[in-house]
C-alpha cells in the first residue's frame, strides 16, 4: 500500500470510512463490518475514519472492538462537534465547539474506542458561535496532553483553515470530494496545498452512486438516508437524470478494464487527496483498494473529469440547512 502524508502524519493512500457500518445506509452487520476492518488492515489500509455522532456513539464502539489487539496497525481518526442522541430527529442536531465540550467529547471518544490516544481528531463542523481559535486552542491542549496526536477540520472554509492553522498545525481537512462534488477546488484545496495540509476526501464514490451499482431508488434498503430529502441528488427526478453521469463514467472505465467506482476513486487519488470510501462489505473493500494501483495520465484524468461536468449534476449535496454548515 502506498503511503501519503497528512501534514506530519503518515497514512495509507486510501482509508476506510466506517460510518455506514452503524447507520444511514441501511441495516448493519457487526460480524461483516469487523471482517471488513480486519481485511482492510491486512491489505495495508491504515486510516480508519469514524465519529462520535455515527450511531450515535455506536460506530466508535464497533471500531474500538474491531481494532482491539491491532492498534499499532491503525491510524485512528474520529470527530466531534455534532451533538445528537438517538431520540433526536435530524432537525434537532446541534453544534458545539466550545473548549469544555472539546475536552468532554475527546474523553468520551477515547472511552468508546478503548484507546489511550486518537491519531487524528477532527472538528466535524465549525460552530459559528465559537471563534475557531478557541476550539483549536482546546484541541491543541489535547495534543499537549498526549490524548490526540494530530488535529483536523471537516468541511471548513479557506479563511477558517488559515486561522486555525495559525493556532496549531492542521494535519488534514476532510471534505466531500468526488467527480460530482468539486466545490473544494475553488479555494479550500489551493489553501491546503499552500499550507501543507492534507486533504481527506469522504464520499469519493458519490455515496455509492458513482459505482454504477444503483439503477433505481428501489435498489436502496428501507431507511437508507439516500431515500430522504436530506440527499437531493437521490430524489425522484434527480436520480434518474443523474444516471447519465454514471453511464459516461462506465464507458471510460470499460476502456481501462475496471469498474466505474475504481475510475472515480483513482481520479480523486490523483488529485493528491486520501479518499476514504465507506463500505461494510469485504468484497467492495477489495474492489476499492485495487483502485490505488490504477495509474492515469494527465490526458486520461482530464477525460474522466470531462465525462462528469459539474454542471451536469442535479441536486445539492445536502438539504438547505446542512448546506449552510459547510465552508464556514
Amino acid at each position: 500500500m502506498e503511503i501519503r502524508r497528512l501534514g506530519a502524519l503518515e497514512v495509507s493512500a486510501q482509508g476506510l470510512g466506517c460510518m455506514g457500518m452503524s447507520e444511514f445506509y441501511g441495516p448493519g452487520d457487526e460480524v461483516e463490518s469487523t471482517a471488513t476492518i480486519h481485511r482492510a488492515l491486512d491489505l495495508g489500509v491504515s486510516l480508519l475514519d469514524t465519529a462520535d455522532m455515527y450511531g450515535p456513539f455506536t460506530n466508535e464502539e464497533l471500531v474500538g472492538r474491531a481494532i482491539a489487539g491491532r492498534r499499532d496497525e491503525v491510524v485512528l481518526a474520529t470527530k466531534f462537534a455534532v451533538v445528537r442522541d438517538s431520540a433526536e430527529p435530524r432537525a434537532a442536531w446541534g453544534l458545539r465547539g466550545d473548549p469544555e465540550y472539546v475536552r468532554q467529547a475527546c474523553e468520551a471518544s477515547l472511552r468508546r474506542l478503548g484507546v489511550d490516544h486518537i491519531d487524528l481528531y477532527y472538528q466535524h463542523r465549525v460552530d459559528p458561535t465559537v471563534p475557531i481559535e478557541d476550539t483549536v486552542g482546546a484541541m491543541a491542549e489535547l495534543v499537549a496532553a498526549g490524548k490526540v496526536r494530530h488535529i483536523g477540520l471537516s468541511e471548513a472554509g479557506a479563511g477558517t483553515i488559515r486561522r486555525a492553522h495559525a493556532v496549531h498545525p492542521i494535519a488534514a481537512v476532510q471534505t466531500e470530494w468526488s467527480l460530482w462534488s468539486r466545490d473544494i477546488e475553488d479555494a479550500v484545496a489551493p489553501t491546503c496545498r499552500e499550507l501543507g495540509i492534507g486533504i481527506v476526501a469522504y464520499s469519493p464514490l458519490g455515496r455509492g452512486f458513482l459505482t454504477g451499482r444503483y439503477r433505481s431508488r428501489d435498489d436502496f434498503a428501507a431507511g437508507d438516508v439516500r431515500l430522504t430529502s436530506h440527499m437531493p441528488r437521490f430524489e425522484d427526478g434527480n436520480f434518474d437524470r443523474n444516471l447519465a453521469i454514471v453511464e459516461s463514467l462506465r464507458s471510460v472505465a470499460a476502456e481501462h478494464g475496471v469498474t466505474p467506482g475504481q475510475i472515480a476513486l483513482a481520479w480523486v487519488q490523483h488529485q493528491g487527496a486520501v479518499p476514504i470510501p465507506g463500505t461494510k462489505r469485504v468484497k467492495y473493500l477489495e474492489e476499492n483498494v485495487r483502485a490505488v494501483e490504477l495509474a492515469l495520465t494527465d490526458g486520461q484524468l482530464a477525460r474522466i473529469a470531462d465525462a462528469v461536468p459539474p454542471a451536469s449534476v442535479l441536486g445539492e449535496r445536502y438539504q438547505a440547512e446542512s448546506m449552510r454548515q459547510l465552508g464556514r
